[in-house]
């Protein structure tokens, strides 16, 4: 099958790219495209030229099993080139998404026609990278700088009604006669004549680029291809097209040869790989979810049960006690009403979601439930109490899962005489909102039980990753392998502050103590004041607690921003001077050695006790579940970047106990 072919109507040349699944632009698709076009251009009876693909999706964008192979068939850059200064009006067909590589091949047509459902948009920026073929330098001459920057630096896609009104479309097709309306307006064409993208004015206020990057600092802390993307605009303005496609150039290999796009190419393809499951027959049956009961209506139970309203699953939660009832449901209605208030949904969503949901104080409504989670206090006792009556009480063949963050799932279901329906579902807080869901797979849970949850968690917009049992299983394992250390490094010299920055300045949202202020420092306390066996325990018994009452490690004002405490910073003094630590000088590169390499250790050990399925599994856990940053392709890739002799090194001199297998690959 040829992936390029012609038809001739009237005076219009169509070319049509057929190269299944996605149109992508493989060496054989632009050697099709310059002998199309080359005949083309030579036949004096051609006034215009069409061009748009058969199956279901313009140009999707560059092939990416090409990537890093010898170069293949004629450049890209000298088709587009070719199309770009055709001396006939090329006209842009598109259907389903004009994406990257895709929307540059577009952008070199003299005009664009799409179907309504169209989207169009140049995502690179998600990869790390910026578009190639002079997107940066193309674009804002057809949409302006301020759309054309706001583009490239978001990568969000653009639906076709608002790429016409940029102008990035100039006619909108019937979703149905696309080849014909396309035709026809190639015909109305012939007489405007050719209009090349490179010679078009820019319009807009390079002003623009600046107040972008202010409105996104935070967001864009750390990362380089935003920046780059914008640069690469900036130059679009004031060099002469040659220069700025140079620019590009540079500014592109940059990206490319850079680690940030080598960890942000590495996530997108380990998300993918985390949904499957190792070992599992592709055509294992799953199990029908029409039905989930929740046991608990607070932070954690009410947060679960909006995943489930939202993707239009009905929920039934269970409490001991009507005012928890009352009080968790009315959250879950606040919580979608201020989703509402800022157009993520009508208030006509909002009441068919909370006419899902089905509140109830007796467990026997959980009855014909097909999956039931539990949300209750994190207590082993309390767990197989409510399993048993589970047992009890649920339908056969109905899952059962324990949301546990730590617990043994393997013990929980114990408690039942179906352990093959137990799993853990580990979400994260807030569970609405929070990507990550940790499935815990029990010794005996079944395989179609596992798939199944897996299935589903892609349905409620998670990103899922199967995990061993464990104490912690993956993210909260590791997590005490960075939060110990940090905890001695205060006795032995650091302050909160200065711990906390070299991780956020590592790119995390926040640092061991601004997140355990967060969650609280007297969650599991004993709550005997006299009792001071830990550092934590002497901020407890003198009435630090975190952010909920302006006081722990950093004392905070009623929005909650913290400042360096004094007074905790004399209790950490008080408490070292009890434990005889003599106190040091500690460099911020001490800190990275405690803190962030024991995690990458413990994340070997993990893959030695086969608790994770990959490498890559323990980055998605980390990047979704605790905001490790992308550009940094989680910790065992940045691990890999940091050279496992160079980590063996400092552990071993910090008197780490090393993974076997990190020893061997250093």
């Amino acid at each position: 099958m040829q992936s390029v072919t012609t038809e001739r109507h009237d005076d219009v040349l169509v070319v049509i790219v057929n190269n299944p699944p996605v149109n992508a632009l493989s060496w054989h698709v632009r050697q099709g495209l310059k002998d199309s076009f080359e005949a083309g251009i030579a036949d004096d009876g051609v006034k215009a030229i069409v061009l748009r693909c058969d199956g279901a999706t313009f140009i999707a964008g560059a092939d990416i099993t090409e990537f890093g192979k010898a170069p293949q068939g004629p450049d890209f850059n000298a088709v587009l080139n070719m199309i770009e200064l055709a001396p006939k009006p090329v006209v842009a067909a598109i259907h389903g998404t004009a994406l990257g590589g895709g929307l540059e091949t577009a952008l070199v047509c003299h005009y664009r026609v799409a179907v309504p459902s169209a989207k169009l948009g140049v995502p690179e920026v998600k990869l790390g990278l910026l578009p190639g073929a002079g997107g940066t330098q193309r674009l804002p001459r057809v949409v302006g700088i301020d759309a054309a920057a706001m583009m490239v630096s978001s990568g969000d896609p653009l639906p076709a009604a608002k790429a016409q009104e940029m102008g990035l479309v100039d006619a909108l097709a019937g979703e149905d006669s696309l080849a014909a309306d396309a035709i026809a307006f190639a015909q109305g064409a012939i007489a405007k004549g050719p209009r090349p993208t490179r010679d078009r004015p820019i319009t807009g206020d390079v002003g623009a680029i600046e107040k972008l990057k202010a409105a996104n600092a935070r967001k864009w802390k750390g990362f380089e291809a935003p920046y780059a993307n914008l640069a690469c605009v900036e130059a679009a303005t004031r060099l002469p097209f040659e220069e700025g496609m140079t620019f590009e150039r540079t500014e592109f290999m940059k990206l490319m040869t850079g680690s940030q796009s080598a960890a942000q190419r590495h996530m997108f393809f380990a998300e993918r790989q985390a949904a499957k499951i190792d070992g599992l027959p592709k055509d294992t049956q799953l199990r029908t979810i029409k039905k989930v009961g929740v046991i608990g209506a607070g932070t954690m139970g009410g947060g679960i049960s909006m995943n489930f309203l939202a993707a239009g699953i009905p929920v039934t939660i269970v409490e001991m006690a009507k005012e928890a009832l009352d009080r968790g449901v009315g959250v879950i209605r606040k919580n979608y009403e201020a989703s509402a208030a800022k157009g993520r949904f009508t208030t006509d969503k909002v009441e068919a979601m909370m006419g899902l949901l089905t509140p109830s104080l007796s467990f026997d409504d959980l009855a014909d439930c097909d999956l039931v989670i539990e949300a209750v206090y994190e207590s082993m006792d309390v767990k197989k109490d409510v399993f048993g009556k589970l047992d009890a009480i649920v339908k056969q063949g109905a899952i059962l899962a324990s949301n546990t963050s730590y617990l043994d799932v393997n013990e929980i279901a114990s408690a039942t005489k179906r352990p093959a329906d137990v799993l853990g579902m580990h979400f994260f807080s807030p569970a609405n909102v929070m990507k990550l869901l940790e499935v815990v797979r029990g010794d005996a849970t079944a395989p179609d039980a596992l798939a199944t949850v897996m299935a589903l968690s892609k349905k409620i917009g998670k990103v899922a990753v199967v995990a061993g049992v464990c104490h912690g299983f993956i993210g909260n394992r590791m997590l005490s392998q960075r939060q110990n250390p940090a905890n001695q490094l205060l006795l032995e010299g650091a302050t909160p502050a200065q711990i906390d920055k070299v991780h956020t300045d590592f790119g995390m949202p926040m640092g061991p103590f601004q997140m355990a202020d967060l969650a609280g420092l007297d969650i599991g306390w004993h709550r005997d004041p006299s009792r001071i066996e830990t550092l934590r325990d002497a901020l407890c018994a003198a009435g630090r607690f975190g952010q909920k009452n302006g006081k722990g490690f950093y004392d905070y004002d009623e929005k909650r921003n913290g400042t360096p405490s004094a007074e905790a910073l004399a209790i950490i003094e008080e408490f070292r001077a009890t434990s005889n630590l003599a106190k040091r000088e500690i460099t911020d590169q001490e800190i990275i050695e405690r803190t962030l390499y024991p995690m990458v250790n413990e994340g070997y050990k993990i893959l030695e006790e086969g608790k994770a399925q990959r490498a890559s599994d323990i980055d998605v856990v980390w990047i979704y579940g605790y905001g490790w940053p992308v550009y940094r392709g989680g910790p065992m890739f940045w691990g890999d970047l940091e050279g496992a002799s160079k980590i063996v090194e400092a552990l071993e001199r910090h008197g780490v106990k090393v993974a076997d297998s990190l020893k061997a690959k250093a």
